[in-house]
């Protein structure tokens, strides 16, 4: 049951019950006398979408210690996935640094999220391999396998009570990240089972509750939105049974709290913490099985774990010797997220993206440069522009391709990727050498206009002309919705995209930004 509690039961955030491996997927402790003699409460810890703002660890792990320290409530804690990518940390350790300070921490549970498969399923295992923490995804399979790689849920024998985390990451991954699910022919290498991700579940809830779950938590990296597979987490509770509450990703919604109605009718409770550890979820399960959810801002949370702030401090005086190196300086900032720090070049043009598109479409000698919105990561500010920042930017492994596309299929991208258009897309088509109009009522296009680079002059587009387009090898991988898969492929780069938008900043810009991308420079106009 779902209850509204006092400002002073919110309150109760403390206690001492470190747990202990005792199977691969039970960890128990056997409580004292005393303990057992006195009630407390259950407190679980969770963060979502990290993606590398590494200097939150101290900080959840620092409050589960003051928590059990405090000897009134027992206190876990749990990843609920995004964390290898996104940012410096990761993109320059190809997600070693992360985990480094991940172990530290001591998760009681971790789940997959998306961007995990960013460096390939053998770079995920071999870092997950390192993490010393149960891994938990009930819907992760190597390719023709009938069982799931890690195990679908772990069990915590917490005081008197068991709890149960069921992980699971969204199907649409094989999509978002194709190119690490499917070998060059298509076929499909590794498998989220899009087909039984509801079974899936309810099977791990049901499995879960026989092996003597008294509370099941899902930590599902699923998301608010529905996708185009058609998941989304609301969808995932009214079509099961069983679980208690679902602490959520993928969508950096910030949602202290929410319900919504499960199979059998009884409401669930539903919470996001956001992105990049804004907020430190907590969720508070009384001794008589009452739950809430409520988020704490993590600047609000003077609480360190000094084991964590040693590897975090480490790992930046590592970071240091690669990233702080001045390539270019900016007296405007490079605009990614919103005032709401909403992905904003997802659904606009923005000075990041013209900057990092021209860098594209100048290293390949293209007609045309795409980038994905979701391939832009995070703000640059007024000031030195150094290479970690431009890692931020631009943090993914990604390298330059140029290929050979027709008008046609060119108007056919800027369709689909524009058809969510004023909503967030990571497929939105930040661009360069070209310019067009999006009406967000109708769903269309209009004044598709292609640079001459002889004229400097913009002409309309020809559906029945090549041009050569610049992207990133993600493309291949699900990247535009697919719309540039077959084309012909007229030049394969080598350096990885931040090295290229790097170079563009320090000898094409001549390491200084200027008053060219002070502001977006008007290549997409959007019309209701």
């Amino acid at each position: 049951m779902v209850t509204t509690f006092t400002p002073k039961q919110l309150a109760v955030a403390l206690v001492g019950c470190l747990v202990t491996l005792a199977s691969c997927r039970t960890l128990e402790q056997q409580p004292t006398t005393q303990q057992l003699a006195k009630k407390r409460s259950i407190v679980v810890l969770y963060e979502n979408d990290v993606h590398c703002n590494i200097d939150g660890y101290t900080k959840i792990a620092g409050l589960r210690d003051a928590i059990n320290r405090s000897d009134t409530a027992h206190a876990l804690a749990v990843c609920v996935g995004d964390f290898l990518q996104g940012g410096t940390a990761g993109a320059v350790s190809r997600g070693q640094y992360v985990v480094d300070i991940m172990r530290r921490v001591g998760y009681n549970a971790v789940t997959l999220g998306n961007h995990e498969f960013d460096y390939g399923v053998p770079r995920m295992k071999e870092l997950l391999g390192q993490m010393e923490a149960p891994v938990v995804c009930t819907n992760f399979f190597d390719g023709g396998a009938t069982k799931s790689y890690y195990p679908a849920y772990v069990i915590y024998r917490v005081g008197d009570k068991r709890v149960a985390f069921v992980g699971a990451v969204t199907p649409e991954t094989m999509l978002l990240e194709s190119y690490a699910f499917h070998d060059d022919g298509g076929n499909v290498v590794y498998d989220l089972k899009p087909e039984l991700f509801y079974q899936l579940i309810q099977q791990a809830v049901d499995d879960a509750r026989r092996e003597g779950a008294d509370y099941v938590v899902l930590i599902s990296h699923v998301g608010e939105e529905t996708q185009s597979m058609g998941f989304d987490s609301h969808r995932l509770i009214a079509a099961t049974k069983g679980i208690d509450v679902v602490l959520d990703g993928h969508s950096h919604n910030t949602i202290p709290h929410d319900t919504q109605a499960n199979l059998a009718g009884k409401p669930i409770g539903i919470s996001q913490t956001g992105t990049q550890f804004a907020n430190i979820g907590k969720l508070i399960i009384t001794p008589d099985g009452r739950m809430q959810t409520v988020l704490v801002p993590a600047a609000e949370v003077a609480y360190e774990n000094p084991q964590v702030t040693a590897a975090t401090d480490s790992i930046k005086r590592l970071m240091d010797q690669i990233v702080n190196r001045v390539v270019c300086r900016s007296d405007y900032r490079l605009v990614v997220t919103d005032e709401a720090g909403q992905m904003y070049v997802r659904r606009a043009e923005t000075n990041a993206g013209d900057l990092v598109a021209d860098a594209y479409r100048q290293a390949m000698g293209a007609d045309i440069a795409f980038e994905n919105g979701g391939g832009i990561r995070n703000d640059v500010q007024p000031g030195d522009i150094t290479y970690g920042h431009i890692a931020a930017l631009s943090p993914y492994d990604q390298a330059l391709v140029m290929l050979e596309v027709t008008g046609a299929t060119i108007l056919d991208l800027l369709r689909k990727c524009t058809a969510k258009t004023p909503d967030f897309d990571g497929n939105f088509p930040q661009c360069s050498g070209i310019s067009y109009t999006i009406h967000t009522a109708s769903h269309t296009v209009s004044d598709v206009r292609v640079l001459d680079k002889a004229t400097g002059q913009y002409a309309d587009i020809d559906p029945a002309r090549s041009y050569t387009v610049a992207v990133t090898t993600y493309y291949k991988g699900g990247g535009f919705y697919d719309a540039l898969k077959g084309c012909k492929v007229l030049k394969q780069g080598s350096e990885l995209t931040r090295n290229v938008v790097a170079s563009f900043m320090e000898k094409s810009l001549q390491g200084r930004t200027g008053a060219t991308y002070a502001k977006p420079q008007g290549r997409i106009t959007i019309v209701d």
